[in-house]
């Protein structure tokens, strides 16, 4: 867990230098360059830069049965900048935080906003954004929706581990109930084994108590059968 935290203040910090990030011309988002992103990636691991929850190749059949294509090469950054610039228009006024990683996007939703507290329903407030979201996700079907729960360190880890996949399947059941093919949708939680923030404050654990909802590109090679 240490050597995690160190990798992600490692990142923060590259991501604060300017041969680190660049700037989106149309939306003036400051992200991580892919260059930047290329050389932390062994740091990082499977998380924030990984593959996708059960692995690309197990859900192919999924995605063949669902008639969904895959993005060629050339064509998978400007289809992700499209969708990373709509999620942001719709999102906008929210709590919700959008970061590009790559050609994958991540959405960070606190679970205050969503989620009461010790329950795994999606408060009525926030259906709205979801509402956004889902039809955002509908509009660009050429990717793959993982759903990810995470919790503060106040509890037992069992208790921990069942709320954060109790709620990423409770985001991951709206979704496919506003839209969103749930073929391309898969969840996990993570309980408290992956902070953001200190555990030690209460604005620490607030932002620790979160739903991430990761966004990735179907490939050609992803669908060929």
């Amino acid at each position: 867990m240490r050597s995690k935290l160190i990798a992600t203040a490692a990142l923060f910090a590259l991501a604060g230098t300017t041969a680190a990030c660049t700037t989106d011309p149309d939306t003036g988002e400051r992200r991580i360059s892919k260059t930047a992103i290329g050389g932390i990636g062994g740091a990082l691991g499977g998380y924030l830069l990984g593959d996708v929850v059960g692995g690309r190749h197990d859900r192919t059949e999924k995605l063949v049965g669902a008639g969904l294509g895959g993005l060629a090469g050339a064509g998978i950054g400007a289809y992700m900048d499209r969708q990373e610039r709509d999620l942001r228009a719709r999102t906008a006024g929210t709590d919700v935080q959008v970061t590009r990683q790559g050609d994958d996007l991540v959405l960070n939703i606190p679970s205050g906003i969503t989620f009461a507290y010790d329950s795994a329903d999606v408060q009525p407030q926030f259906r709205r954004t979801l509402d956004q979201v889902a039809s955002t996700l509908s509009q660009y079907n050429e990717t793959l929706v993982d759903v990810y729960g995470h919790t503060d360190a106040t509890g037992s880890d069992t208790y921990n581990q069942g709320l954060s996949e109790r709620r990423a399947v409770s985001v991951a059941d709206y979704l496919s109930g506003h839209g969103v093919q749930s073929q391309r949708i898969a969840t996990r939680g993570y309980g408290k084994t992956q902070p953001i923030a200190s555990n030690d404050t209460d604005a620490g654990r607030a932002a620790n108590r979160r739903v991430e909802i990761k966004i990735v590109p179907i490939r050609q090679e992803d669908v060929r059968g």
